[in-house]
């Protein structure tokens, strides 16, 4: 069956969904409702939604199949006049199934009979038949001079089982074999992979980023910063500071969302705390790769953003300091903690390297997510198509970006996000937490600058003199 291309809108009384089917005979339809699940079967197409709540097919709905376009409307009542269905354009929310209901708890309170006395009888009988069967196969071998094969018994075989998860939710394992024939570069952990354990994965992520940290690239990058400026000062118009237009997602991106996964996820507090900061840090990654090459991808940014984050090329997701709070909203300690992992990540590893530039970043990501679900979706989908279409850096999208997308538009809330974006955007960064003596740095090339400043002023003194 095709799942087709299908789009929703509502006003008060009705649902109405327009289902995209050419070349179809209309009278082979076959729509139902129950409750809030709405299905429709028209050969080859089968669509599934689950709304928010419930809807009716009474006399005031109706279907309408137009030939010339190939779109079938179908208008359905809702059972409470007026209700606000949210999120009709979050199409794989719609699609998802309804949600499991818990399994039964089942617990034993009396048996009779439960001192296991009939268990252990039992037992006792099958062991002494077949201690019975041995004792007659040694006497039937004495009597015919049989020689019983007799070995000295070996140690248990010791099994142990080294491959590790990782990825969304840590649902993920083996994409990572083959990694050294694959040439991903982004990938910090080489053929173990598929066996470091999670303390071994940041130990050895520090361990790579103090590696890869150029003094001297940051000093140079620090006193000659003119282009960096103006990536800073760049305005990202898909991303304004402030915007009163109704969202409404492309036709790309209703399409990607169609082709999202069905899943559900059972997901407790300390692991939405971690998918909230991972977010966080993706979102960082995409907003330097998109400053950094004003809004137009280059075939490095996949790169880019997968060594920015540390749960991708490190397989190293949040959280990055000790639990503060048993709610599954971050703290500002959680937030400063993942944001120096990233800021570290973008004074290491990228063309540009400056502090400045990474809080321009922050900001970025601060706007993204005071706008809400649909703004932060578009930008995880905008990931996601960068990765999917990499050759190597696909793997990333299936263990993270289409996850964090499904995850993101079903069970992530605007007001959350809002909360997180005005946290991050009132958050400051020291640059003591990065590990490294920024400050030092930045000092000692104000003295260069002021020491060739004066080494200059003498140079045009002693030319003036000889002119005199």
């Amino acid at each position: 069956m095709i799942t087709p291309r299908f789009e929703c809108s509502q006003t008060p009384e009705s649902v109405a969904v327009k289902i995209y089917c050419p070349s179809v005979r209309a009278s082979d339809v076959e729509i139902h409702v129950d409750d809030t699940l709405f299905t429709v079967h028209l050969n080859p197409y089968f669509l599934r939604l689950n709304f928010p709540h419930t809807v009716l097919e009474d006399d005031a709905s109706a279907a309408r199949y137009d030939p010339s376009t190939g779109h079938l409307t179908v208008t359905l009542t809702k059972e409470i006049k007026g209700q606000e269905f949210a999120d009709l354009d979050l199409l794989s929310k719609l699609l998802a199934p309804r949600p499991s209901a818990p399994a039964p708890v089942i617990e034993v309170i009396g048996q009779q009979d439960s001192d296991g006395t009939d268990e252990l009888v039992a037992r006792t009988n099958t062991l002494s038949l077949e201690r019975e069967r041995e004792q007659e196969e040694i006497l039937l071998a004495a009597e015919n001079d049989w020689q019983v094969p007799q070995e000295v018994p070996a140690d248990p075989p010791i099994t142990t089982t080294l491959t590790q998860s990782y990825g969304f939710l840590n649902m993920h394992s083996g994409y990572f074999k083959h990694v050294t024939h694959t040439e991903n570069e982004a990938n910090e952990l080489g053929a173990d992979a598929e066996v470091c354990t999670a303390q071994e994965r940041r130990t050895r992520r520090r361990k790579h980023e103090d590696e890869k940290w150029d003094e001297e690239h940051y000093m140079a990058d620090y006193a000659d910063d003119e282009y960096i400026q103006e990536l800073v000062l760049w305005e990202n118009q898909e991303n304004p500071h402030a915007t009163t237009a109704p969202f409404q997602f492309t036709e790309d991106e209703n399409l990607a969302l169609l082709n999202l996964p069905r899943k559900e996820y059972l997901i407790d507090v300390a692991q939405a705390k971690s998918l909230y900061l991972t977010l966080l840090s993706v979102l960082f990654s995409y907003a330097y790769e998109t400053r950094t090459t004003q809004g137009d991808f280059t075939p490095e940014s996949a790169w880019t953003i997968c060594s920015l984050t540390p749960a991708f090329s490190a397989l190293d997701p949040p959280p990055y300091s000790a639990p503060t709070t048993a709610s599954p909203v971050p703290s500002p300690e959680d937030l400063s903690a993942c944001l120096a992992q990233s800021y570290r990540r973008a004074l290491a590893f990228p063309l540009y390297r400056s502090f400045a530039l990474a809080e321009a970043c922050r900001a970025d990501v601060a706007r993204l997510l005071v706008r809400g679900t649909r703004p932060v979706l578009r930008a995880l989908l905008a990931t996601q198509h960068v990765l999917a279409h990499h050759e190597v850096y696909y793997v990333y999208s299936k263990i993270w970006l289409e996850d964090f997308c499904v995850w993101v538009q079903a069970s992530a809330r605007d007001q959350t996000l809002r909360e997180l974006g005005a946290a991050v955007q009132s958050l400051r960064i020291p640059k003591r937490a990065i590990g490294w003596d920024l400050e030092g740095l930045e000092a000692a090339t104000h003295d260069v600058r002021a020491r060739e400043s004066d080494s200059d002023d003498e140079s045009d003194e002693e030319e003036v003199a000889r002119q005199l």
